[in-house]
């Protein structure tokens, strides 16, 4: 599991399909109230705690992605009620919180740089992807694969290649889209390679 704080009141959290296997839970174990799940959540919360001094001091909101062959991205943050907090519930471990969960089908990664990006490129050009749309959104660049961009492909190993310069992004690709500037549009992996590798 990898923990990265956004801001004061909320931390992301990534988990691998093999993190939540070590726990004995399937991704279709997520979407029901499980005293597993719950055990999941407890420990996110006192890891965050440990690793980025993130109290829970009330209640909180947990936004869960599931993303194919990639695992989830879980999104906590403090709720702005005002209602009284259990404390006492929380030590006996009961957390108070409200749980929205998500899929989606499309690959989306963000990379730190065009360094990444074109390294990126130069490995999965020969693993046989050409496609995928490049953006780039607050001084990061972000890339989108179909599905049609990958099915002749082994997924687990295209998403390893990925995770090697980028992680999934929490930000949705409707944002970037909309915010963001499109730089490559379809095939940006062969245009990469072409301009960056061939040259």
């Amino acid at each position: 599991m990898r923990l990265e704080r956004l801001n004061t009141d909320k931390f992301k959290a990534f988990l691998t399909y093999d993190d939540m296997h070590e726990r004995g839970l399937t991704k279709e174990d997520l979407w029901q109230d499980l005293p597993k799940v719950h055990d999941l959540f407890r420990d996110m919360i006192l890891e965050a705690d440990d690793e980025l001094g993130f109290k829970v001091d009330g209640p909180i909101a947990v936004e869960v992605y599931a993303m194919p062959a990639q695992g989830m991205v879980i999104i906590v943050s403090k709720s702005n009620s005002d209602d009284e907090f259990d404390e006492e519930g929380f030590e006996e471990g009961y957390i108070e919180m409200q749980v929205t969960l998500d899929e989606t089908e499309d690959i989306f990664y963000v990379l730190q740089d065009i360094e990444d990006v074109i390294a990126l490129a130069s490995r999965l050009y020969p693993f046989g992807i050409k496609g995928g749309t490049l953006y780039s959104f607050k001084d990061k660049y972000f890339i989108k694969f179909e599905e049609y961009d990958v099915d002749v492909v082994d997924e687990e190993a295209f998403v390893a290649l990925l995770s090697e310069f980028g992680c999934p992004s929490t930000v949705s690709p409707y944002m970037v889209e909309e915010y963001g500037k499109k730089i490559m549009d379809n095939n940006a992996i062969a245009s990469l390679y072409r301009y960056f590798m061939e040259n």
